[in-house]
């Protein structure tokens, strides 16, 4: 990363910064309270977040057993926490799969494997979410439009996640050889750029070839494991607010948490600028008192997204920063041996 990015980074974090503070300094002024949790409510939040980290651990160790490649769970922890701090620092969480990618490779995988790894790490995320979004469903019927709001972020990243693949599939098919046709050139992929093209393409197809050979056993686990670790994330703000508001429904709060944590994970600012804090804050006025508000923003944040830039920065920080200064091109070359 440049000067600017970091000059950017830097500003969207003192965005997202002040509007906790004014929420916060809000929230104060008409109560009187300061944004304090009880410490048995510290060690459930931080016994969530362990136990969130340690199901993505497993979800990698097991999407890669599923394809009989060995991983120690000490290098999928690695690679998740790199992901988490890339994630945090980069717009759209644009850096999270680079980082990922170098965490693999430096720890000795085959670019081939850690490709198949990814690809069916994704697969795995997207089941579960389906399966976690449909529990919450069938928990909390009458939550109303929160819950259709719910609904409606998984079906678009479905839509999104499936039109991807079977685009993808398509072009793999037809296109993963040769030069580029009349439509690529039209939109600037020139030769260089489209033979980058067709290397991925050349790499989707041999994934999913992986993947239907799969064993089942591992693909299971892995699903139900990434179930565990969506679940930590919702419940983790109805932990915090229920220690110092115990009557509040946890129906919104787990709801709201899903739409906050997936629905806000592509603004475009790093951190989201802001964006979060703000979401949060409108959709919660109506549930939370101004004094519950300010203290459970600031403590979800912390625990949802701050704690992880901190303990990624600590196991991978260097590892991400580096894959974030090159291009995925030049991070597989790198990592081919000889």
């Amino acid at each position: 990363m440049n000067a600017r990015r970091w000059a950017l980074v830097v500003l969207s974090f003192a965005f997202a910064l002040g509007v906790s503070v004014y929420v916060v300094w809000s929230g104060w002024a008409k109560a009187g309270a300061p944004p304090l949790l009880p410490w048995w409510a510290h060690v459930l939040a931080l016994g969530s977040v362990a136990l969130e980290i340690l199901a993505r651990s497993l979800k990698i160790r097991w999407s890669a057993a599923a394809l009989s490649i060995p991983i120690p769970l000490t290098t999928a922890a690695r690679v998740i926490l790199g992901g988490d701090f890339a994630a945090g620092i980069t717009p759209g969480r644009s850096g999270t799969e680079p980082a990922r990618f170098l965490v693999f490779a430096e720890a000795g995988v085959p670019v081939a494997s850690i490709l198949l790894i990814l690809f069916t790490e994704l697969v795995l995320e997207f089941l579960s979410m389906i399966i976690l979004v449909v529990g919450l469903a069938l928990l909390f019927p009458g939550s109303g439009g929160v819950l259709a709001l719910t609904l409606g972020v998984v079906g678009t990243y479905a839509v999104f996640v499936v039109s991807a693949a079977a685009g993808g599939l398509y072009l793999a098919r037809r296109n993963a050889n040769g030069p580029p046709p009349t439509w690529a050139r039209r939109i600037g992929l020139h030769a260089g750029r489209w033979r980058r093209v067709q290397k991925a393409l050349r790499s989707l197809r041999s994934s999913i070839t992986a993947f239907r050979g799969a064993r089942t056993g591992p693909l299971v686990a892995g699903t139900l494991i990434s179930v565990v670790h969506l679940a930590c994330r919702v419940v983790l703000l109805a932990i915090i607010v229920r220690s110092v508001a115990p009557d509040t429904p946890v129906g919104p709060l787990v709801l709201w948490s899903f739409v906050l944590q997936n629905g806000t994970a592509l603004a475009p600012a790093p951190g989201g600028g802001g964006a979060v804090e703000f979401s949060f804050k409108f959709a919660l006025a109506g549930i939370l008192a101004a004094d519950v508000l300010g203290g459970s923003l600031v403590w979800w944040r912390f625990y949802s997204f701050y704690l992880y830039i901190l303990l990624g920065g600590l196991a991978a920080g260097g590892t991400a920063l580096r894959a974030l200064r090159e291009r995925p091109d030049q991070l597989i070359a790198e990592a081919r041996p000889g």
